[in-house]
């Protein structure tokens, strides 16, 4: 009898309020006895070629000279860029490496190189980007420029953007540092011609800086005019003079429409001219018809028409866009900040330094895996963990044993890594401005 009611009891079993997706095809004679419980856990059956193991790649240390590589900022046409920390100072740099067999396929590749390096060496601003060091491997026939390290584009911040724009303040705040370095440039008798979002990046401390001048040109100190006759830029931002195909045109003035063409795009998340190619392109560029977006109040439209005026003689100079009155304009914080998007396969917003896995390899590896470095790991000899600088060892908060040393010492037996390469430094004497 207590049979038949136990089965009267599963068979008049009512289902709880939750419902899993799994049970409708299952019986309810087939519930456990769980009552009381409105949560079921079931153990899923999984076939073994549906198990896909990944294991997780060991991050070697790698030496650049005196700097420690760490991982992919980001890839253009000429080579990656890399994290890298200076182990002399424990500064955050970024490195660039470039190979010459890809700098030879490149149009100008190394001419663009030399130049850039030949003029970022004598410049000196707070938005222009800083080099700092060259390096080049004979062997591996690579070049590696090392400057300061940035923590994002706005390009890529545009991207990420939900309207693929920033807000009014924002805007202004990188417009006018645009506008001081772009000065310092222009004072310098160097015509950047390539401004645009994607060649404007960012530090952790909000400086705008100028970066790529491959393509730029250096004029004459003692050159009557800024007249220029070449132009590599990127073609959505070149004025009607180049897209008409002018012999000559005014170099100062085509950055002057390069950067109203950044701020029109910073503002509005839009270009003033576009095509389906880029002889379509310039064939709206070279008519010089556009229209400004709505949402753009009077004193944001007066600025872009000013400096993107048909005629290059007409156009703004630095001085007028300084005295103009949305440039001096204090705008309000009407939207939220537009964050640098974090870098692809990473959640980490705050970009936190990513040598830390390569610090932490080249001082507590073990001593057998000295030799099992990467096969593009170029590493120098004044930088082996043995040889750390003595002001660096001063600074350990505890006493250096046996147990806690980096790297055993000079005389004790150890493995030699596969690969060294002879990096020397650059010699600057060698690239002369075009």
């Amino acid at each position: 009898m207590a049979e038949v009611m136990q089965d009267e009891v599963y068979l008049n079993y009512e289902r709880p309020e939750f419902e899993h997706p799994s049970l409708d095809d299952i019986d309810p004679l087939d519930y456990m006895n769980d009552f009381d419980d409105d949560n079921f856990a079931f153990i899923t059956k999984i076939e073994s070629d549906q198990i896909i193991y990944q294991p997780q790649k060991l991050k070697r240390a790698k030496l650049i000279g005196k700097y420690l590589l760490g991982d992919v900022l980001g890839e253009g046409s000429y080579g990656k860029v890399k994290e890298c920390l200076d182990s002399t100072n424990l500064c955050r740099r970024a490195v660039k490496i470039l190979k010459n067999k890809k700098l030879k396929r490149i149009p100008n590749g190394e001419a663009n190189v030399k130049r850039e390096i030949s003029l970022l060496k004598r410049l000196h601003h707070k938005n222009v980007i800083q080099l700092h060091d060259v390096l080049y491997n004979e062997e591996k026939q690579k070049m590696y420029m090392v400057m300061e390290y940035c923590m994002g584009g706005l390009q890529e911040m545009l991207e990420s953007a939900p309207e693929k724009k920033f807000p009014i303040w924002q805007s202004h705040n990188y417009f006018c540092q645009l506008i001081d370095g772009l000065e310092y440039l222009h004072s310098q008798c160097i015509i950047h011609k390539d401004i645009k979002p994607g060649n404007l990046l960012l530090t952790n401390c909000q400086t705008l800086k100028i970066t790529d001048l491959g393509v730029a040109e250096a004029l004459d100190p003692f050159a009557e005019s800024d007249v220029c006759r070449t132009s590599q830029g990127s073609p959505a931002f070149q004025p009607p003079e180049i897209a008409n195909g002018d012999d000559t045109f005014l170099g100062f003035k085509v950055d002057i429409w390069s950067s109203g063409v950044t701020l029109f795009n910073l503002c509005s998340g839009k270009y003033p001219f576009e095509g389906d190619n880029i002889y379509k392109l310039f064939e709206n560029i070279g008519k010089g018809e556009y229209s400004i977006p709505e949402e753009m109040d009077s004193l944001l439209s007066d600025l872009i028409t000013g400096m993107m005026q048909y005629k290059a003689e007409q156009r703004f100079t630095i001085s007028q866009i300084r005295n103009h009155d949305w440039f001096r304009k204090k705008h309000p914080l009407t939207l939220d900040y537009v964050h640098p998007p974090p870098l692809p396969g990473s959640e980490d917003c705050t970009r936190t330094m990513t040598v830390l896995p390569y610090l932490d390899d080249l001082h507590r590896g073990e001593e057998d895996d000295l030799g099992d470095y990467d096969d593009e790991a170029v590493l120098s000899e004044s930088l082996v963990p043995h040889e750390v600088h003595p002001e660096v060892v001063e600074c350990t908060p505890a006493p250096c044993t046996a147990e806690t040393a980096s790297a055993p010492s000079p005389t004790h037996s150890q493995t030699k890594p596969k690969k060294k390469g002879n990096v020397k430094k650059f010699q600057f004497n060698a690239c002369k401005p075009s």
